[in-house]
């Protein structure tokens, strides 16, 4: 099975998820993108101030059925470099800015011109980088039978703590039971988890250590040693840390 060739047959959505969601979504997202206009040009400009330009932050990602799409929020990392011309390290180029942004989640922003696009969802399973693909279980890949979303049941229980099995747990659940209800639940749920900027605690087992470090390959079809060390539009490593994937 190559990439864009996930089938979701063995699971039968309801009219809701076939149909109403994608509506909601483009409807949700054309209306969140008017209000907060205002809110987003303040950002770039203060990224652009504080920061440096480009204002937004590029990643490819995987979406439904497998198929990778560019990812935008806004830049949070300073480019920083030593005499070398090399950027210095990840945690030596984070803004004072930057985490502000990241810690209430403003830098996810722009990511609802993904969800006008269709690249994503406001609420569905959060969009993982393109090299994590081998090491999903067949059952964990289902996590792709829907649009990457916002926000999803994840992060509602437990956001940037939960270990990668209980992780992947709440995305198959979510995509068991893909209904309305759920999703307005998880909605009220990140909206408040936001204002309390909650699960800020010890990180667990192998939460803090990406997907490909803290397991073996389970779908050897699907390597792909290109993506492995890429660097992102910030100059980051491909090197993921769970907390990094709100």
């Amino acid at each position: 099975m190559t990439s864009g060739d996930l089938k979701s047959s063995d699971i039968r959505f309801g009219i809701y998820a076939k149909y109403i969601k994608r509506l909601l979504d483009i409807v949700l997202s054309t209306v969140a993108l008017i209000i907060l206009s205002p809110l987003l040009i303040v950002i770039a400009v203060f990224v652009k101030l504080f920061i440096g330009g480009p204002v937004f932050f590029r990643q490819i990602r995987v979406g439904k059925g497998e198929k990778p799409f560019e990812m935008i929020k806004f830049k949070t990392m300073l480019d920083l470099r030593n005499e070398k011309g090399e950027l210095l390290p990840d945690v030596d180029r984070v803004s004072r800015f930057g985490c502000f942004l990241r810690s209430t989640s403003l830098d996810e922003l722009p990511e609802l011109f993904n969800v006008l696009k269709g690249d994503m969802s406001l609420i569905g399973p959060r969009p993982l980088y393109t090299f994590y693909l081998p090491f999903y279980t067949e059952e964990e890949a289902k996590r792709h039978y829907v649009r990457a979303g916002l926000t999803g049941l994840a992060q509602v229980n437990g956001r940037a703590l939960c270990k990668w099995d209980e992780r992947f747990s709440y995305d198959i659940e979510y995509v068991n039971h893909l209904t309305f209800l759920t999703d307005v639940k998880i909605f009220f749920k990140t909206i408040l988890k936001v204002f309390m900027r909650s699960d800020v605690g010890e990180l667990e087992g192998d939460a803090d250590i990406g997907l490909h470090q803290a397991r073996k390959v389970q779908r050897p079809e699907k390597l792909n040693e290109k993506d492995t060390g890429k660097k992102n539009s910030e100059g980051e490593n491909n090197t993921p840390f769970f907390r990094d994937v709100k």
